[in-house]
């Protein structure tokens, strides 16, 4: 592999692993973790924490895979890997 396909992996798999991390921090972290600390603010009447476990999480996930789209998008037209 030449030093462009290795920079295009590079650059997908560093998009990959931080929209993983904002997912799993949002899902697990927001869901679980600080649940307890967030559940003290409301949100449409339903603690925080509870909202994030069981419907932000879901919010966030679909807005991730739109920026997944556009990004991907953005870095297969840098390297000229793009379909018309």
């Amino acid at each position: 592999m030449d030093d462009q396909g290795k920079a295009y992996w590079s650059a997908t798999l560093g998009l990959l692993g931080k929209i993983l991390a904002i997912w799993f921090l949002i899902s697990f972290g927001a869901g679980i973790i600080f649940a307890d600390a967030l559940n003290s603010i409301k949100l449409g009447g339903y603690p925080l924490g509870f909202f994030f476990a069981h419907q932000g999480s879901i919010y966030i996930f679909i807005a991730l895979i739109f920026y997944y789209a556009k990004a991907m998008g953005n870095i297969d037209r840098k390297f000229d890997v793009h379909e018309d």
